[in-house]
């Protein structure tokens, strides 16, 4: 059974049909890409997805439930985490303290325990602050544990938001343009981390204008152009497929 499920996916706004009959399947331990032009919907399936938008018609269903009308909170805590393609980090908050909201998500206390700190969950909280420092070393930036967000390079910071996510313990990940501002190192690193995740029993959902990182990273890729899926295969074949071709402007695949 596939963990994640669309089946004709539609969304409208207004006159405009951001998404035209979407469908496709992610499968438990897979890395699958998304790709296409700038306005082509990505980013609104993402939406779709996490329960941000409803959609105008279509089912999305994970892990054998439908997602329909649930609230974004709700979809996290079924086991669907995201990052943004703008970091929405709580800048003025160090490294370990925003991790530490990821992690409350899936406590008993919940976020409301870091704030008001009771006698019944100071355990959980040192509990908490652990598996943050551990999420923190996880995606290699346990040295700046102590930085405001504010202060992490950009990469860094991307890292930061990926480790925050995976604090909720997802069983997909949804990452919208990780390697947005990174250098050629920084990517490299990037996809070495999204191998491991991956290698740890997460599912991953990966938007990318990068489509050297995409082809070379994932298992499956999606093609979407003006709201319509006009392709899915293994990367080898996407890249020739001349719908996608003429989608990226009538010349090869970078």
């Amino acid at each position: 059974m596939a963990l994640l499920n669309l089946r004709e996916i539609n969304k409208k706004f207004g006159g405009i049909h951001a998404l035209n009959n979407v469908s496709l399947t992610i499968g438990g331990g897979e890395i699958y890409g998304l790709i296409g032009p700038n306005g082509a919907g990505k980013t609104t399936l993402f939406n779709v997805i996490t329960g941000v938008y409803l959609p105008s018609s279509g089912d999305v269903e994970f892990n054998g439930k439908s997602l329909i009308g649930r609230k974004p909170y709700q979809v996290a805590m079924m086991g669907i985490a995201r990052t943004f393609q703008n970091i929405r980090l709580f800048q003025n908050m160090t490294a370990l303290e925003n991790v530490m909201i990821g992690t409350h998500a899936k406590t008993s206390a919940g976020p409301l325990g870091a704030i008001f700190n009771t006698k019944s969950t100071r355990s959980e909280e040192r509990l908490i602050r652990s598996q943050s420092r551990d999420w923190l070393e996880y995606v290699g930036i346990s040295s700046q544990i102590d930085y405001l967000a504010k202060n992490l390079s950009y990469g860094d910071q991307r890292r930061l938001e990926i480790a925050r996510a995976l604090a909720t313990q997802p069983k997909l990940l949804a990452l919208d343009e990780p390697a947005a501002g990174m250098n050629a190192t920084e990517t490299d690193e990037l996809k070495l981390l999204i191998q491991r995740i991956r290698s740890d029993g997460v599912s991953i959902l990966l938007i990318e204008h990068d489509v050297k990182l995409i082809m070379n990273l994932c298992d499956r890729v999606a093609v979407l152009d003006y709201g319509q899926k006009i392709a899915e295969d293994i990367p080898s074949l996407v890249r020739q497929d001349p719908k996608v071709i003429q989608a990226y402007l009538g010349g090869d695949l970078p």
